[in-house]
């Protein structure tokens, strides 16, 4: 079973940037759809940014032109690269994989952006 472990969750100031890393245990990158979700409390977990296995990349308009998702198949790790951080940005954030209709969830990383 394929584990995933998130990393580089912080306080921030706002304004500004924390890049998170999800390691995946095995090598699942090239055909697994990769995502970031983050749920702040009492909300909802929502999706904020996915990047299929062939590339393509989708954020959530809350996050288009700041954050940006990347992956790095020889590394089994997905990245999230997080700018302009706001206090609406604080929430815990997990990395998925989906690969042959199953999902696969870490363990999530805390980001928390202070005004």
């Amino acid at each position: 079973q394929v584990q995933l472990v998130e990393s580089g969750g912080g306080l921030v100031q706002a304004g500004g940037s924390l890049r998170l890393s999800c390691a995946a245990s095995r090598n699942i990158l090239s055909d697994a759809t990769m995502a970031w979700y983050r749920q702040a409390p009492g909300n909802q977990r929502e999706l904020v940014a996915i990047v299929t296995s062939g590339g393509n990349t989708n954020y959530a308009d809350s996050v288009k032109g700041r954050f940006t998702i990347s992956r790095d198949n020889t590394e089994n790790t997905v990245y999230l690269q997080m700018n302009s951080l706001g206090p609406e940005d604080t929430a815990v954030y997990y990395c998925s994989a989906r690969r042959w209709g199953i999902t696969t969830w870490g363990q999530g990383t805390q980001v928390t952006v202070s005004s």
